[in-house]
């Protein structure tokens, strides 16, 4: 980041978004780490059949877990560097940003399907799909862009 330029207040804005959003993904894979442990636990109360039938259940909510803490750790390293002006940190965020619109158009279409109306499909999604719209085109804005690149 060149010493002249400074941090756009969206960027600011951005980084602490995904900054909220790791330490959620934090929290909630531990919780699910904690529940896998517990369902551990509980499986070597009973008899055998059920105790692997319930430690079968425990490898879910712990796959899910690890994956959500390595996203959350992920998540904070980017809003490092957002907050530090790294184009790597940039690149990924449009990259995710996009996948995002995409499960969200996705998750509106099947929604819609699903209730056999695609207006209320993307009803449910569309405040996402405009945030994150905004957001990519916040981030292609000129003064942005240099904040990255200098």
């Amino acid at each position: 980041m060149n010493s002249n330029t400074k941090r756009p207040i969206g960027v600011t804005i951005i980084a602490i978004l995904t900054i909220i959003g790791g330490i959620a993904l934090l929290i909630g894979g531990l919780g699910f780490i904690a529940f896998a442990g517990v369902l551990s636990v509980v499986s070597s109360e009973e008899s055998s059949t059920e105790a692997a039938n319930i430690a079968a259940l425990g490898i879910l909510p712990m796959i899910l877990g690890v994956l959500m803490v390595v996203i959350g750790i992920i998540y904070l390293i980017v809003s490092y560097g957002l907050l530090k002006g790294k184009g790597w940190a940039w690149t990924i965020t449009i990259i995710v940003t996009i996948i995002g619109i995409v499960i969200q158009i996705i998750s509106a279409v099947s929604t819609g399907l699903l209730t056999s109306s695609l207006a209320s499909g993307l009803a449910t999604h569309i405040i996402g799909i405009i945030i994150s719209g905004i957001i990519i085109f916040y981030l292609y804005r000129p003064h942005v862009r240099s904040y990255f690149k200098g």
